[in-house]
């Protein structure tokens, strides 16, 4: 048995949450950070227009974070249901083809994506005022993406390796190099967006050398070992991470909502109105996402092990922190929403205006949201992924579009911004009904044998 399982066994279930929890919600507040500095020196380096433009770009960032999770997530699940279930070498197998999945994914969409640039910015929202600025961060970040995409996958698996705190700490450097780069790219450089781009790529990079070293380590499971390839491990990594790309890439599709919303009711101003909160928006999802990400490995391996009593107390303190997490939020976007607001230097009246209103509406979303996310990551965990189809897609495919229509036909502008606070509200009804229909924690050891596919 590795010390990774001896760990997960034995240590008391709250000691355990939170020595997953705090390296987990520190790493992925510094992930945010680095989205957020892109925008706050863009906002002062290029200006509103610029900082639109990477808005419009976003969801292109979107794709890359969602084939990393969706490989990511599926394959770490995998490989700790393996450990659970003490099987050392098929862990290490799970780990080889979640690596090369993912540079054959990355290679073709990166190739397809260059060839339709400007048609793929006209899809996102752009129009021509925009178009240069969102061309100029899609070049680099599409040509290098791929060493983006590594680092989130490698992050994840060393967490799940038994060491969340080398993953805090690639972050850290990434987040740190990120600020550095971008304030010398743009302001002493001159690069303007593409310089905010190649600031990501480049800390991402760094990031990425720094994970490396958990193979030093002498108790690292972790292993990427030559293998025969197996048809059934690639598609049981992505069907057990879908749930995370169907996560992210409605993340894409509900920018490119609301940028086509704004657009139509007030043009740039709207637009930029709009990449601000989602700047800040960023940051409270990925610190969700946190929670639930301190949740996976813990659950998945207990649910390996057959380990049901521990399970459920895990997911309890997962709700439980994500709950109390979701009032702060609310309480911060009421009390801090000029001073966030003039992090982005804004000099617009109208525009400080309407992004602070906006942020009182939309921040009513976290009432709701971490309960959703920790409920979604946590059947995905176990491998119940209808269960978390179902949450992902209320969130953002199935509900947006149609609130996105009507609401602003009936409140005007006001509309939209309520629009993601009340399709969070129906999704976590949602939850509540899933879960009196069926215990979310499963009580039969015989449910780990098929990765729980069925349930």
């Amino acid at each position: 048995m590795t010390d990774t399982s001896v760990k997960l066994r034995e240590t008391p279930i709250r000691k355990l949450f939170i020595s997953y929890l705090i390296p987990s919600v520190l790493g992925m507040l510094l992930m945010s950070i680095n989205i957020v500095v892109d925008g706050i020196f863009v906002g002062h380096g290029v200006g509103p227009n610029g900082l639109a433009g990477v808005n419009i770009a976003v969801p292109a960032f979107s794709i890359f974070l969602s084939i990393s999770l969706w490989i990511g997530m599926g394959g770490a699940t995998m490989y700790s249901i393996a450990l659970g279930q003490n099987e050392i070498k098929q862990a290490r197998t799970i780990f080889s083809h979640a690596i090369a999945l993912a540079v054959f994914l990355v290679a073709s969409i990166t190739a397809l994506c260059l060839w339709k640039l400007d048609e793929i910015a006209y899809l996102f929202g752009a129009n021509e005022v925009i178009l240069p600025y969102v061309r100029d961060y899609l070049t680099v970040l599409l040509a290098f993406g791929f060493v983006y995409v590594l680092e989130n996958i490698l992050s994840v698996f060393v967490r799940n390796d038994g060491n969340p705190t080398l993953s805090m700490a690639s972050l850290i450097v990434t987040a740190i190099l990120n600020i550095l780069f971008n304030y010398v790219f743009i302001f002493i450089w001159g690069m303007g967006v593409k310089g905010a781009a190649a600031a990501t790529v480049l800390s991402a990079a760094v990031g990425f050398l720094v994970l490396l070293t958990h193979f030093l380590r002498k108790s690292s499971t972790l292993r990427v070992v030559a293998f025969r390839l197996q048809p059934k491990i690639f598609k049981d990594i992505l069907s057990i991470g879908f749930p995370s790309f169907v996560a992210e890439a409605s993340t894409a599709i509900v920018t490119i909502g609301f940028n086509i919303a704004f657009m139509k009711a007030m043009g740039e101003t709207g637009v930029a109105s709009y990449a601000i909160v989602n700047y800040i928006h960023a940051v409270m999802v990925l610190l969700f996402l946190g929670i639930g990400a301190a949740l996976q490995p813990i659950a998945s391996f207990h649910f390996g092990a057959g380990l049901f009593g521990r399970l459920k107390k895990s997911l309890r303190l997962g709700v439980q922190t994500a709950l109390v997490a979701g009032v702060v939020a609310v309480c911060c976007g009421f009390v801090f929403a000029g001073p966030l607001v003039n992090l982005f230097d804004v000099q617009s009246e109208e525009l400080f205006t309407l992004t602070v209103k906006g942020i009182g509406m939309f921040f009513l979303a976290y009432l709701f949201l971490g309960y959703n996310l920790v409920y979604a990551e946590y059947f995905q965990s176990i491998g119940q992924i209808k269960k978390s189809l179902v949450i992902i897609a209320s969130q953002g495919l199935l509900l947006v579009p149609p609130f996105l229509w009507l609401f602003p036909k009936w409140f005007g502008v006001d509309g939209i911004w309520f629009v993601y606070p009340a399709v969070q509200a129906v999704t976590a009804l949602a939850v509540v009904f899933i879960n009196r229909l069926q215990q979310p924690v499963p009580t039969s050891p015989t449910v780990a044998a098929g990765w729980g596919s069925k349930q």
